[in-house]
């Protein structure tokens, strides 16, 4: 068996190069729901503790963390950051010239971590303050 491996460079976002539409929505989506379940995993959570905080119901939160993005927009996953205490910052950069403008989520990657209970404490402050 011999023979030349053929192979084609990505371009940094998988769901462009698989031709989906939005691609940068697709991969912006997957980024922060991939933040969001590394604090879900980093607070020791259950589903139903996470739906309280979200503001959801638990089938909602299981959608979330299995990835399936559709029923979620880019606003409402900022809103669950906001919801488990993290703040969102959207950074606009003028692109360098030969590169091809695109769309990316940079992430912190150091987690604060709260007890479940505390979580849930300023989980139920933020709501009454509602």
């Amino acid at each position: 068996m011999s023979g030349k491996t053929d192979f084609q460079e990505s371009s940094g976002n998988v769901f462009a190069d698989l031709g989906v539409v939005n691609p940068d929505e697709h991969l912006a989506k997957a980024q922060l729901a991939s933040r969001i379940n590394d604090i879900i995993d980093a607070l020791g959570l259950t589903q139903g503790e996470v739906a309280k905080l979200l503001g959801v119901d638990q089938p909602k939160v299981s959608v979330l963390v299995r990835g399936r993005l559709a029923g979620f927009s880019l606003d409402r996953l900022f809103g669950f950051l906001n919801a488990l205490h993290y703040n969102v910052q959207i950074v606009i950069k003028r692109k360098p010239r030969p590169q091809p403008a695109h769309t990316f989520v940079v992430s912190e990657r150091k987690l604060q971590t709260y007890s479940p209970s505390s979580a849930l404490q300023a989980a139920a402050m933020t709501a009454s303050d509602r």
